[in-house]
């Protein structure tokens, strides 16, 4: 697979990464530790280098799922994962701690459940409004003047916080939603990003799995699976969104692609440096999510795509109200 580079710092990655949230947490019950392990390897195999995951996946067995996974083969991939919550008794997420003390906790149990010695990419994973970014920045200058962490990151972080953390400590990369059916980044994240030499990691590249084709009005998610409370994944609204899947779906027919393939490969287009990082649970899909890498799209494509998408307004909020106050501005 063709490699990416992250912000000037030199971290390269593999174009397509690997969002391993989904193998512990979010989409209903856990892929058993066996099979998930077997698709992080396979990943690897396909030429996948960059695996996402993080302390509140779980929360911590993700982090604990991926460090046995990539054991065999540490050296050759790049581990991002995150800080900047609190965590209850029962593992549900109490608040946001960002404070520097903390995360050098979080950075050394993370070490341990990872089986590594470094971090590749720790991102804070949302902002903390109690504590200046300058001071979360610092804190993690300080880790990678120690060797326990490599680069640092920040996800859903507004234009002006990341200015102010990467004056403190150079940012590699910036995670956030974005996708053919969430496009707000294209606004102030992506300027600011080129300006300064940031990479850009887009999170739910897919839509949760909507932009696949796989799922519509009709689907029914699991008890545990977190598309239940998002506004966007009511029946109304996926009935109302179903007009995009379908223009996906007839792009990819002339590309002789899959709909999730023309969703990645359309992101691909937009930056050398954005590395998008679809997750799955299903080998078929892992595949199929790396064969985007070889969809091309040429200028006319993505003309005809904007043309397109112009005449489809999407429907629904893509966070309820109690997380949607947690995106920085």
């Amino acid at each position: 697979m063709q490699k990416r580079k992250l912000g000037n710092g030199g971290l390269e990655v593999s174009a397509i990464g690997l969002g391993c949230m989904g193998l512990s947490y979010g989409y209903g019950p856990a892929t058993a530790a066996p099979e998930a392990i077997g698709l992080i390897r396979a990943a690897f195999e396909s030429g996948v280098t960059f695996f996402d995951t993080a302390e509140a996946y779980g929360p911590y067995k993700n982090e604990e799922l991926v460090g046995e996974a990539v054991a065999p083969f540490r050296d050759k991939v790049v581990i991002a994962t995150k800080f900047g919550f609190e965590f209850d008794a029962n593992g549900g997420q109490s608040g946001m701690n960002s404070r520097p003390e903390h995360i050098r906790k979080v950075a050394d149990a993370a070490l341990k459940r990872l089986k590594t010695d470094r971090i590749d990419l720790f991102y804070q994973h949302r902002v903390d409004p109690d504590v200046p970014i300058e001071e979360v920045a610092g804190a993690v200058k300080g880790l990678i003047g120690e060797g326990k962490v490599k680069h640092f990151g920040l996800s859903e972080a507004g234009a002006q916080t990341i200015r102010r953390a990467h004056a403190v400590q150079p940012v590699a990369a910036v995670q956030s939603e974005y996708s053919l059916w969430w496009r707000e980044p294209e606004a102030e994240i992506l300027p600011a990003l080129e300006e300064l030499g940031i990479g850009f990691v887009p999170f739910s590249p897919l839509g949760k799995g909507f932009l696949t084709g796989a799922i519509d009005e009709n689907t029914k998610f699991d008890s545990s699976d977190f598309r239940n409370v998002v506004p966007r994944f009511t029946p109304e609204a996926r009935k109302a969104n179903q007009a995009l899947v379908d223009l996906i779906g007839r792009i990819a027919a002339t590309k002789k692609a899959t709909p999730a393939q023309i969703a990645l490969a359309w992101l691909l287009a937009q930056k050398p440096w954005i590395v998008p990082i679809p997750g799955t649970t299903k080998l078929h899909r892992l595949k199929e999510n790396i064969g985007a890498a070889n969809v091309g799209l040429t200028p006319g494509d993505i003309s005809q795509i904007e043309a397109a998408l112009s005449g489809i307004s999407v429907q629904g909020d893509r966070y309820p109200p109690h997380l949607q106050s947690r995106v920085d501005r």
